[in-house]
């Protein structure tokens, strides 16, 4: 009996184990990936579409292969050669033309070893879940959050299929919050600096983090308020890291575009592309430079910084001359954003197929006890509201006003995720609590003879 126990003890151990929970999530992501790789990538190739466009060929891919073949940093458009470009900030490009340098530029071995290192950062994601999910709810929160990430629809999806900075995107914000936790009143001098490095990091893969950088920054932080001759010093460290993180691509894109650019040239454009005459719901995708030959020219005629001036331009003067539009794009984007579709469900549940009924159902769903599971934490007066609310919050207000799609969401998903757990977590706690204390109550009864 005591063996059986202690077996069962041990298994507990290794499944409640976060590296095994990453090995089996990285398993589970090659599996996908050879059967993406063995039936679909084999029947695009024989059916001689643009392969290209499997292997980061849109801007990333673009701009990686220029850096592979000498030309630099550059060309973001697949049809043109436009010189310099500050569209993406530099890690992930960078790792892509090491990838492309070494096994071939849009080869087809580039396109699996992509998709591996990709499936590396999205089962590698398991441990900032764990670590979050933990720090805020407890063990079994942080492990069950982290055994769904292992199977989760849209990591798989992104990792595999996708090639873009999205699944490094989700670590690191992941790796940021989990931080951020973990800081928290912290003195340690060298827990400041490598936070400082962490956010360059994540700054330098997706700009957007930086959007929760004051509030998540400031919860760390607020506990040591009253200290404020340690806490300078701290705060100082921390963000003299990461001036000098971001500082050399800052350099660069003054040096090369003689303007202040600290992260990513694309504002204007993106901006734009959401806010137009043309515009049907959501954003004009159809006017994107890849995809219109016309916008394509007058880019490579204008060259960057004009043309992204000129776009930003055009966009606030539809915004102020068409209120009414805007504020209805930002709506339909908001749902989008949410539930993946741009009107409510209930305008087209009697037009629609079961299964996508179940689609709808479970894309609801997510979000819904994401918030759920935040309200819940706030009414426990549970101090990790805050920064996880913030994640919430702030991550897509810049997608409201552009544009939106799941990829762009998916940074916030392991936040998400963790979230969700809790709140279907807590009703089953909530009730075995009941039941514990109802019995507790119950006075013992003895039998006598």
């Amino acid at each position: 009996m005591r063996d059986k126990v202690g077996l069962q003890g041990k298994l507990s151990q290794i499944f409640c184990s976060v590296g095994f929970i990453v090995i089996v999530a990285f398993l589970a992501r090659m599996a996908v990936l050879y059967y993406y790789f063995h039936f679909f990538v084999q029947l695009v190739a024989r059916d001689n579409l643009p392969f290209g466009t499997l292997a980061g060929g849109y801007e990333a891919g673009a701009v990686a292969a220029s850096i592979a073949q000498g030309r630099g940093f550059s060309s973001p458009l697949k049809v043109l050669r436009t010189g310099p470009t500050a569209w993406f900030t530099p890690i992930y490009p960078y790792l892509l033309a090491g990838i492309f340098k070494v096994f071939g530029v849009y080869s087809y071995t580039s396109n699996i070893v992509i998709c591996f290192v990709d499936n590396v950062f999205s089962a590698f994601t398991c441990w900032p879940i764990y670590a979050i999910g933990s720090k805020a709810f407890g063990k079994r929160i942080g492990a069950a959050a982290a055994w769904i990430w292992v199977l989760f629809p849209m990591s798989l999806f992104f990792s595999t299929v996708w090639v873009w900075d999205t699944a490094l995107s989700a670590l690191l914000l992941a790796l940021i919050v989990a931080a951020t936790l973990q800081l928290r009143g912290s003195e340690r001098l060298s827990s400041w600096i490598g936070y400082g490095a962490l956010w360059a990091a994540g700054a330098m893969v997706n700009p957007t983090v930086i959007s929760i950088l004051p509030p998540l920054a400031l919860w760390a932080w607020w506990p040591l308020r009253r200290r404020l001759a340690t806490t300078g010093r701290l705060v100082l460290a921390c963000s003299l890291i990461f001036a000098a993180g971001i500082a050399p691509w800052t350099v660069r894109n003054y040096v090369v575009f003689h303007t202040f650019l600290p992260f990513r040239s694309t504002f204007g454009l993106e901006l734009w592309l959401g806010n137009n005459p043309l515009v049907p719901e959501l954003w004009s995708r159809n006017l994107h430079p890849n995809d219109d030959a016309l916008e394509a020219a007058k880019y490579a005629r204008m060259t960057e910084i004009p043309y992204m001036q000129e776009k930003q331009h055009e966009a606030l003067f539809f915004i102020r001359t068409h209120p009414g539009d805007t504020m209805r794009f930002t709506f339909h984007r908001f749902l989008d954003h949410w539930i993946a579709m741009w009107v409510f469900p209930s305008d087209i549940w009697n037009r629609i197929s079961l299964q996508t009924k179940l689609g709808i159902l479970g894309n609801c769903a997510f979000p819904l006890l994401s918030l759920a599971g935040l309200v819940l934490a706030y009414l426990q007066r549970n101090e990790t509201a805050v920064p996880l609310a913030s994640v919430m919050l702030f991550f897509p207000l810049i997608f409201y006003i552009t544009h939106t799609s799941l990829r762009y969401r998916h940074p916030m998903d392991p936040i998400m995720l963790v979230l969700a757990v809790y709140a279907l977590a807590y009703p089953v706690t909530y009730l075995l609590k009941r039941f514990a204390d109802l019995e507790a109550r119950i006075p013992a009864t003895h039998t006598t003879e």
